[in-house]
């Protein structure tokens, strides 16, 4: 029976049947052909729920996503109202020269201070989420679209650029203890951080500022919470739409394209403008795949090697936004601990989930999904050794180093150190509840009403 999917290309609708018939193939740059002069799909905003069990035929999950989709209608109603209360959406526009925009009378108090430290590598996203009432975002890149004149630069109309702002930051799953939107926050901060290196901040076009935060904003927008391997497993579309290859990464891109599309953000410009945009923005988003980290970081290697990045030629500063976006996306043990800390402990939490459910559906346990048997501190002291240091000691290179890359490399050296400490006293607790439990049992003990030394 064919089903019908509605695709953010404008008003155009396409049966599913005739999406599958269009034979979508990914180029190894990251672009997509579709065999229709070149036409990019857009998947509909929105458009699945949490997680995809269906074949697991279960009634609980059912229950989970209706009651997502309540808190969901409750929070879009509240930021409704916050839009329809701003004044900019009434048709003023501050006036005064480097006004906050949507924070100068909004946002009066702490918010606006903190803003005004945005580019300081200490800044607390949490606080600003709860300062912007949940709205970090918007209110972030408002004010960095400011903040760089890209608003004057492209002729970009508030209205659109607020409601595309706004479709990006709901289409994040706040129940995800992870990736949800402060995370998308957090990435376009420290974004912000690595646009301003003086070694690419001299190179870069306003083009290249605008491509580095949108891909930064949207790069893991409607993410399920669970990663690939399960939707794969799971027999999801997704997995088999974007046949297993790159399938989260995908779906976060053309969901952007979709909401480009139907925000009309980019409508006013040349339609050759607005496509390239999209791949590009393709482009950057699918760097973010985790299973593509060594193919990224042996080529920037080279170049390092080589002395051969020329910031001049296009494609060079295109590949440094691909490796400025990496970075920002796997930063987190480079904030400082109670930062970074805070942020171990969500996306462990999101493994764990994701174990419990294959748990209960009598999947095979994804590594690292397993809290019984991997811990937050040995999770994150392989994610610091494998993944994060060899990456931004790549980076420290390329900065040469700036005093910034120092601080992370500083910090990231002393979390890894708290990990270990941490994961010691873990172990060391274990043994001697084993040995206890061992020696209770061989003494002939129940363990009852006793507590363990």
């Amino acid at each position: 029976m064919s089903c019908l999917m509605v695709e953010r290309c404008g008003a155009v609708t396409f049966k599913r049947s005739e999406q599958n018939a269009i034979q979508v193939r990914m180029l190894a740059d990251g672009r997509l052909s579709t065999g229709h002069a070149g036409v990019l799909l857009a998947e509909r905003r929105g458009s699945y729920p949490l997680i995809d069990l269906h074949i697991l035929k279960t009634s609980a999950q059912q229950g989970e996503v209706e009651s997502g989709t309540r808190r969901k209608v409750k929070r879009l109603l509240s930021f409704q109202r916050y839009c329809h209360a701003s004044r900019l959406l009434r048709g003023l526009v501050p006036h005064a020269p480097g006004s906050l925009h949507l924070l100068d009378e909004h946002y009066l108090g702490q918010a606006a201070h903190m803003l005004s430290k945005v580019g300081t590598w200490n800044f607390d996203i949490f606080l600003f989420d709860r300062l912007t009432n949940g709205n970090s975002l918007v209110t972030l890149m408002c004010h960095l679209f400011s903040v760089y004149g890209l608003i004057d630069h492209f002729q970009l109309d508030m209205v659109k650029l607020h409601r595309f702002l706004s479709m990006v930051q709901e289409d994040y799953h706040s129940q995800n203890p992870y990736h949800n939107a402060v995370h998308a926050a957090d990435v376009t901060q420290a974004m912000y951080c690595y646009l301003k290196e003086p070694k690419l901040a001299e190179q870069l076009s306003l083009p290249d500022v605008f491509l580095g935060l949108m891909a930064a904003a949207a790069h893991d927008v409607d993410h399920p919470g669970v990663n690939q391997p399960f939707l794969i497993k799971t027999r999801h579309h997704l997995a088999s739409l974007y046949q297993n290859t790159s399938v989260l990464e995908s779906h976060h891109w053309r969901s952007t394209v979709g909401m480009l599309r139907e925000s009309g953000l980019l409508s006013h410009l040349p339609a050759d403008m607005s496509q390239d945009m999209e791949q590009q923005l393709g482009s950057l988003i699918l760097a973010t795949d985790i299973s593509r980290q060594n193919e990224f970081l042996s080529t920037f290697r080279e170049h390092l090697g080589n002395q051969d990045l020329d910031l001049q030629l296009a494609s060079h500063r295109h590949f440094m936004l691909q490796i400025a976006l990496k970075c920002a996306d796997i930063c987190n043990p480079c904030r400082v601990w109670e930062l970074s800390k805070q942020w171990s402990e969500r996306v462990c939490e999101e493994f764990y989930r994701q174990g419990d459910l294959e748990k209960k559906f009598d999947l095979e346990i994804s590594p690292l999904c397993n809290q019984q048997a991997d811990s937050v501190p040995a999770i994150q002291i392989g994610f610091i050794s494998y993944i994060v240091e060899p990456l931004f000691e790549a980076w420290h290179r390329f900065t040469e180093p700036s005093l910034l890359s120092q601080t992370m490399m500083g910090h990231l050296h002393k979390n890894k150190a708290h990990w270990s400490r941490l994961r010691y006293t873990h172990t060391r607790l274990d043994t001697q509840t084993c040995s206890h439990t061992e020696k209770r049992e061989s003494e002939g003990g129940d363990g009852e009403g006793e507590d363990i030394p």
